[in-house]
């Protein structure tokens, strides 16, 4: 099965977990194992976009990485399978990654 690198930007709670940012926040991402994406999590005023949503580069200038609030957002280098870009405009980053299964590679 074919790999391809990617990044994704993660929530990261103070007892050190990953998230998402929006859609399933409450779940933990394990770092190091493969995960499928999950179809069925709809959320009031977001677009359904199955997958898991990365990047080809840390970069994604319309999300802050440090909030108001104190929570803090992180880039982490990840394993991605069975992919397909979705294109974006600039301000979003560019050309995202839409990935059935990944695996988040840094602590």
């Amino acid at each position: 099965m074919t790999h391809q690198q990617g990044y994704k930007l993660f929530k990261l709670r103070k007892n050190g977990t990953l998230g998402s940012l929006f859609i399933n926040a409450a779940a933990v991402l394990p770092v190091g194992e493969w995960m499928q994406a999950e179809t069925c999590h709809e959320k009031k005023g977001f677009a359904y976009r199955p997958f898991w949503h990365c990047c080809y580069q840390p970069l994604a200038p319309h999300l802050n990485e440090r909030l108001a609030s104190g929570e803090q957002r992180v880039w982490r280098r990840v394993l991605m399978i069975g992919t397909q870009d979705m294109e974006r405009p600039a301000s979003q980053g560019g050309n995202w990654c839409l990935a059935d299964k990944i695996k988040i590679l840094d602590v």
